[in-house]
Parts: structure tokens; sequence; C-alpha cells
């Protein structure tokens, strides 16, 4: 099965992991929050599929563009 990269469209604080390894997910279904400018920013799935994995924890930092998960469709 194809893998997706989710990444986050803003840098910021992870402040919630919502998603779980192995657990299904839908379609812009959240996967983590990020604050940003004392705003708590949604990072949606693109797809439907299986979480393969988590690549980061609250309280990391993250960029713009990093990937923060693998979604198997």
């Amino acid at each position: 099965m194809p893998q997706i990269k989710i990444v986050t469209e803003v840098a910021g604080r992870v402040c919630a992991v919502v998603a779980s390894t192995g657990g299904s997910i839908g379609s812009g279904d959240d996967v983590v929050l990020v604050e940003a400018m004392k705003m708590e920013i949604p990072v949606p799935s693109p797809a439907a599929g299986k979480v393969v994995s988590i690549l980061v924890s609250v309280d990391d930092v993250v960029a713009e563009g990093q990937t923060i998960a693998l979604l198997e469709t």
C-alpha cells in the first residue's frame, strides 16, 4: 500500500497529538494540533487510511513543511 507524508503548513509547537499509531483516520480528520501565534491550528489528514507512524510528540517544535506522520492508504 502506498504511504502518504502528512506535513504541517505552519511552524510552531505541537500542543496535542490527536491520532494514534496503528489507528484508522478519515480524510480531513485532525492528526495533531500546532500552536502558532497563540492559536491552535489543526493539521488534517489528506486522505483516509491507517496511521503508520507519528513522528512528533507534544512540545516538539515543528517547521513549516515538516513531515509529522505517515499514512498508509
